[in-house]
């Protein structure tokens, strides 16, 4: 059997479940192809890690449905402590300085997979295959079928455009002939939760350290998150550690700013690199979230950069289909497609490649500039990075372009991050 879509994404995740929130209600028919269910202990994305929002994403989500069941699992950041161990410089940005509520919000990421995919589980238009694996991508000038196996069952999908949100070793990134750039920053986070002794006061820290930032994120009931940046070998060591010499280490990089860490949770270790792929659209595909970009940690602009993928992506397919582009029509399509806005329109990717471009590669080269500088042993660099952050924080006009960054790094910002809805 064959089934007709107009949108078919690949990958579940937080990217691809918000894209799929994003287009509901625009009259399209959407597929949702999913590996392993978002409520699973083995899911990659939905795991025992936090996500950073910031406003931008914040309203998107809210805009699109899905903070009404997140909120009450959001814990706020109101102020941002930044510091380089051994060094003097530091800065600080204080969200209601800011005429801000927040600067940003912390979410478990099991949270948001239970409030998205509790989202788009009533949506009409939308064929959920889950748990489900692409086995074969065959594309042509117009239309794409996916060979897809569900539960043992095989089964294909024709759709106009696929939307590879399938994380950063993409299998349809990968069938479309699309390469990514990888640089590995030979560093490993170790991600858990700490209990401090002292009230974390919605502060989250980000402490740059000789083999890597730590960062601390405020939690519900005084707890914070816990990303300690190790190179390989040494974070293997630091799995092997009791808690107390755990402890004691992160207490030798982090100091006393929150009293005495009391309690560790699980550890988990992630090791880090930064993908870029070479196109973010090709054909009838078009590549978003970790399939386009895998950003390091530092400063938590990975997952905002690609949910204003999905942002920017839906409002053009909104605006593409109201404006009433229709498909010219082929008898190879059939009759599902016949007198319906193509939604594979490449006029349309090629905007979406444009529009992306400025924030892409703002946001990339912030972050990995970051990571640079302050790993960076010269003394020379240690010295000009203490002043910059000593300016920074005597500066409002440059924590206020901060700010800015929750909703993009330049151009265009989309409807959706601005509270707009596309219907």
């Amino acid at each position: 059997m064959t089934d007709t879509f107009d949108i078919a994404i690949v990958g579940g995740g937080m990217v691809g479940a918000s894209l799929a929130a994003a287009l509901d209600g625009l009259g399209l028919r959407l597929a949702l192809i999913e590996a392993v269910p978002h409520d699973s202990q083995a899911s990659p994305s939905f795991d025992e890690r936090t996500t950073a929002l910031s406003n931008g994403s914040r309203r998107i989500l809210e805009t699109v449905g899905v903070w009404g069941a997140l909120a009450s699992a959001a814990t706020p950041i109101r102020k941002i402590h930044v510091s380089d161990q051994g060094h003097f410089g530091f800065a600080r940005v204080d969200a209601a300085e800011q005429g801000l509520s927040a600067m940003g919000f912390v979410v478990p990421n099991r949270a948001m997979g239970a409030a998205l995919w509790g989202r788009i589980a009533g949506m009409p238009d939308l064929r959920v295959f889950c748990p489900a694996e692409v086995l074969r991508v065959t594309a042509n000038d117009r239309s794409v079928e996916l060979d897809v196996v569900e539960r043992g069952i095989a089964s294909t999908i024709r759709t106009r455009l696929v939307v590879a949100a399938d994380g950063i070793h993409s299998a349809v990134r990968s069938a479309f002939g699309v390469d990514a750039d990888v640089r590995d920053y030979e560093q490993t986070a170790v991600i858990t939760t700490v209990l401090p002794q002292k009230f974390h006061d919605h502060v989250a820290y980000e402490r740059f350290t000789a083999s890597g930032p730590l960062a601390l994120l405020p939690l519900a009931d005084g707890r914070c998150t816990l990303v300690l940046t190790l190179k390989p070998a040494m974070a293997e060591t630091a799995l092997t550690w009791s808690d107390a010499e755990f402890l004691a280490e992160v207490q030798r990089r982090f100091g006393f700013r929150l009293g005495r860490f009391l309690k560790v949770g699980r550890r988990v270790p992630y090791p880090l690199s930064l993908s870029r792929s070479h196109k973010t659209s090709t054909g009838r595909c078009v590549i978003i979230g970790n399939a386009a970009q895998s950003l390091h940690p530092v400063a938590g602009m990975g997952f905002n950069l690609g949910l204003r993928d999905v942002a920017s992506l839906a409002e053009l397919i909104a605006e593409h289909r109201g404006a009433g582009h229709a498909y010219a029509g082929h008898a190879y399509a059939g009759r599902a497609y016949a007198g319906r806005a193509d939604s594979g329109d490449a006029g349309m990717l090629a905007e979406y490649d444009a529009w992306r471009a400025a924030d892409r590669g703002g946001i990339i080269g912030f972050t990995d500039g970051l990571v640079r500088v302050f790993s960076n042993p010269l003394g020379l660099v240690q010295r000009l990075r203490n002043v910059g952050l000593l300016a920074f924080d005597m500066l409002p006009p440059a924590k206020a372009a901060l700010s800015r960054l929750s909703t993009g790094a330049a151009g265009r910002v989309p409807k959706l991050a601005r509270g707009v809805p596309l219907r």
